[in-house]
């Protein structure tokens, strides 16, 4: 003990989140991961389970974006309507809403979801969502009509949110403080898995002459779910939920076999559970559990703002016109035909997953405000420059010519999109959510970003079917003054959270006495040990000791 006293400083200089003793003691540990046979399994089951709820996510975005390729989806779902040029096309307004109606239902799930993972936990949330999209893919794959398509969309939406909230919460509360960052980046990194996947299996649907060339891909987005049932309990509860139940010893036990490899004495683990259990009890003492609290201080309101912006730009920065109407968009580069549509799909979705998860390797040793208003910027620059492109060969067009050139530039731009947007609204939006909000609001957290993203999605997915119709290129420029605008807003607005822990974190805008009171019984843990601790936790000014 007497080492641990050397190491770590009496002083506690909190400034405006507690003194980080926590990661200081993590960054001692020079053992990495893979060298665990405990956190590397649980990793491992951390991948398929909640890793699979962003694959779910992906699949379903490109699916319903290649599906637009076959002949029989639109003589099917648009009771045989064709357009001016004699093909099977459902109405574009109707389109709009079979693709966005996935996100409406994420909607209306928002006031369930965050209080049954605060409720039951975080397995038990990620069980139940998954079990709503099995019987959603059932319905999705054997639609009679439009309307129980859209229908079955909707009880997609409404599962999905139910795992991404607990999903992301679990990841980032069981993970190990030293790879936290990359794991809840790569959570949304593995959405391309998903794309992937759906891209894949249309190469071999697009062609099929009947209905099956978009009923078996709806019913195969099954099994990204099925794998989240198979795995979801051989995961541990989060110990921060174990500790907000008053079951810390199971939560103790969680920590020393996954964080101390069942070394029940160390010294992390022994100041892990102290600071996640003093964090809770302050914000309970300071929490009535509502949503209402989330506009009652300063620091809350903050909170939600950002959030607000985080939600609204993971669907408005041009990704669900790239991801949702890419068909529409390679037609106006030139290339038409089914063949070349779905191969450039499936190359764009496998380039978004390389350069996706390198990003989120890289994610500790950037600072995250930095981060964000590079991919904004990266962002504005590929858009003002596809707009180019596009208007080009407009021009030429326009003109009885063609203009090649302009076609493969603005292909290029729409691969470059990828990791530009990749850097900020998917490596760092569930790490940063996770960082964000404390514990007690976690869940109504990312439930607020959700609400959001979702409403931004809906708008925009509907939006741009008959926008891109009707003012083709000039549609992008108006993409271009959004993106800027997202930059001014992480400028100004966004705090810096990257080099400490959850609760270090937990009252980032709130009274520095809150985080002294964490920080002094972590203190008390490393300097006496539990003896210490339990002696004062039960003296009558045990409130004004801590």
């Amino acid at each position: 003990m007497s080492n641990a006293k050397s190491r770590i400083p009496v002083k506690v200089n909190v400034g405006t989140s507690a003194d980080p003793i926590v990661t200081r003691l993590v960054q001692e540990d020079k053992t990495p991961w893979y060298k665990k046979p405990n956190l590397r399994r649980m990793y491992i089951f951390l991948f398929f389970c909640c890793m699979g709820v962003e694959m779910t996510s992906g699949f379903d975005s490109q699916l319903i974006n290649t599906l637009q390729y076959a002949e029989t989806f639109h003589q099917y779902l648009g009771n045989g309507r064709k357009d001016e040029e004699g093909n099977y096309a459902i109405e574009p307004g109707l389109l709009g809403f079979v693709n966005s109606c996935y996100q409406l239902g994420s909607i209306f799930a928002v006031p369930i979801a965050p209080w049954f993972a605060q409720r039951y936990g975080r397995r038990w949330s990620i069980m139940l969502g998954s079990l709503i999209m099995v019987g959603g893919a059932i319905l999705q794959g054997f639609a009679q009509h439009v309307a129980m398509y859209i229908v079955a969309r909707m009880i997609l939406g409404m599962g999905i949110l139910f795992c991404i909230i607990s999903g992301a919460a679990l990841i980032g509360e069981l993970g190990h403080p030293k790879e936290r960052a990359v794991l809840t980046s790569l959570f949304n990194s593995s959405y391309f898995i998903g794309q992937i996947l759906a891209s894949a299996i249309t190469l071999g649907t697009t062609e099929i002459a009947s209905n099956w060339a978009w009923r078996l891909p709806s019913l195969l987005q099954i099994c990204p779910s099925l794998l989240q049932i198979c795995t979801v309990f051989i995961l541990p509860e989060s110990p921060r939920f174990l500790i907000s139940k008053d079951r810390d010893d199971d939560a103790k036990e969680v920590l020393i076999k996954y964080h101390a490899e069942g070394d029940a004495s160390s010294l992390l683990v022994q100041a892990e559970i102290v600071q996640i259990r003093e964090t809770i009890r302050t914000e309970m003492e300071v929490s009535n559990q509502s949503w209402m609290e989330l506009f009652s201080t300063y620091g809350m309101r903050r909170r939600l703002l950002i959030t607000l912006f985080i939600g609204l730009f993971t669907q408005l920065s041009g990704n669900t016109l790239l991801s949702y109407y890419s068909g529409k968009l390679f037609d106006m580069m030139g290339y038409t035909t089914p063949y070349a549509k779905t191969r450039i799909n499936l190359a764009n979705a496998c380039w978004s997953l390389l350069n996706a998860t390198i990003i989120a390797f890289l994610v500790p040793y950037f600072k995250r405000r930095h981060m964000f208003m590079t991919s904004a910027l990266a962002m504005l620059s590929v858009f003002i420059a596809m707009t180019i492109s596009l208007q080009r060969i407009q021009a030429a067009q326009d003109a009885g010519g063609d203009n090649k050139a302009a076609g493969i530039s603005g292909l290029f731009w729409y691969f470059a999109f990828a990791p530009c947007y990749n850097m900020g609204n998917n490596a760092l939006t569930y790490t940063y959510l996770v960082e964000l909000w404390p514990y007690s609001h976690r869940s109504r957290g990312i439930g607020v970003q959700q609400i959001f993203g979702k409403l931004a999605g809906f708008f925009s997915t509907n939006v741009n079917s008959i926008a891109l119709d009707a003012i083709r290129w000039k549609y992008l420029a108006i993409y271009c003054g959004w993106i800027f605008f997202e930059f001014l807003i992480i400028f100004f607005l966004y705090p810096e959270t990257s080099g400490r822990t959850l609760e270090e974190l937990a009252f980032l805008f709130e009274d520095a006495s809150l985080n002294e009171k964490a920080t002094a019984a972590v203190e008390k843990q490393i300097h006496y040990g539990d003896e210490k601790v339990e002696h004062e936790e039960g003296h009558p000014n045990a409130k004004s000791v801590v």
